[in-house]
């Protein structure tokens, strides 16, 4: 990059101004993370637009590390966010406004610069593809009081949470930080996240219509969408997002938790995808491809980090695997489909099957449903852009 282009991205970006962090410290912003030195002081030339960060302070040794802390911030071009470090608390505290205009100023005079790590543009096509629903409205909605989200909050979500490896890790560092002691959790709220309903109860409805209304989640998402979400599908995507990203980046189990409930309310439709809710599931599973296509990624050299996602929640009867093959054998067995949802099923079921090794039974191979010898019983795929379905 040439020195005028740097300067400009320096002055119209955002800087994240991280002051007095002990080295060893990990600090990640969307997709990035680094490991602290002893000239560190935040980064630079972040891109306007909303970001995720968090942080996991560290043993002296470098070798111990404690729960991860996270926060989302909507940022405008030029803005400075200014956070410095609490010793006894061991987590970074906002700055009083007194401070905050100085140092304001002094980013702005570049006397940080040199002090300051660039941020990766190359990897921001994948922070954009994880959070392009999400909004200054979706974080403020959802947020805890304070804006911190960490699993030091969630001590009851552990006994709750399945035991895998990430979880008894997570447990254990509970049990070293003193973040856990420090902070009066009985007065902090986890985020606010949208009641999903697990089962349907009406009253006044009985036998084989309840049952129905179960197996097929396409009034609980029509109730929920109307009651909840004012009728808005981005907003419900966005919670998608904000809560994938908390559970990714920031090791919330009850992020993990939310998602799953939304992932498993919106692959619990069977005439949605179809009738009523086409573009949704369009953009939806457009969502949970690019969450699992960075979250399964086996290694990220860059950062010396393992596979993001715990391979433990992904196991061949997890509840994503069966989930999935029940949605995949009903796009190939439906008589109409739109072209773009059939195109990204397509791309989720090979994911998973490269990336998992995972084995979807189907009756029907969609693979073959333009072939002459299969033309009489493949499903009619309707391209709503059109005037006329294609078969």
């Amino acid at each position: 990059m040439d020195p005028d282009t740097a300067l400009e991205l320096v002055k119209h970006g955002v800087t994240l101004l991280l002051l007095d962090v002990p080295q060893y410290t990990l600090v990640g912003i969307d997709t990035q993370i680094f490991s602290v030195g002893p000239a560190f002081k935040g980064i630079k030339m972040i891109p306007p637009g909303p970001h995720f960060v968090y942080y996991s302070s560290s043993s002296r040794d470098g070798k111990e590390f404690s729960p991860v802390i996270g926060f989302f911030v909507d940022t405008s071009p030029s803005e400075v966010i200014i956070r410095k470090w609490d010793q006894q608390e061991e987590r970074l505290l906002k700055v009083s406004e007194e401070e905050e205009d100085r140092y304001c100023q002094a980013v702005r005079s570049l006397e940080f610069d040199r002090q300051l790590g660039p941020y990766n543009l190359s990897q921001y096509g994948d922070w954009k593809r994880l959070s392009n629903f999400i909004t200054m409205g979706i974080i403020e909605r959802f947020e805890p009081i304070g804006g911190e989200i960490t699993v030091a909050c969630e001590p009851g979500m552990i006994k709750n949470t399945a035991n895998t490896a990430m979880v008894k890790a997570l447990d254990e560092q509970l049990k070293n930080t003193k973040f856990s002691t420090s902070v009066d959790n009985s007065q902090r709220k986890g985020c606010y996240y949208t009641s999903i309903p697990r089962v349907i109860k009406c009253k006044g409805i009985h036998g084989q219509e309840l049952t129905s209304l179960n197996l097929d989640k396409t009034q609980l998402l029509e109730t929920l969408l109307a009651k909840e979400y004012g009728g808005s599908e981005e907003l419900l995507l966005g919670e998608l997002q904000f809560a994938f990203i908390a559970f990714l980046m920031g090791q919330s189990l009850e992020a993990f938790l939310q998602w799953k409930s939304l992932v498993s309310l919106l692959l619990g439709c069977t005439k949605a995808p179809f009738h009523t809710r086409s573009q949704l599931f369009i953009k939806f599973i457009k969502v949970v491809f690019y969450q699992l296509k960075y979250g399964l990624q086996k290694d990220h050299a860059e950062t010396g980090t393992p596979a993001l996602l715990d391979d433990s929640l992904f196991t061949a009867d997890s509840f994503l695997h069966h989930l999935c093959k029940d949605f995949f054998s009903l796009v190939d067995d439906a008589t109409v489909v739109d072209g773009d949802l059939l195109s990204w099923t397509r791309k989720l079921k090979g994911l998973l099957e490269n990336n998992l090794g995972w084995e979807f039974q189907q009756d029907n191979a969609v693979d073959g449903m333009y072939s002459e010898e299969n033309d009489e019983f493949a499903p009619v795929v309707e391209m709503l852009d059109d005037e006329a379905p294609a078969t």
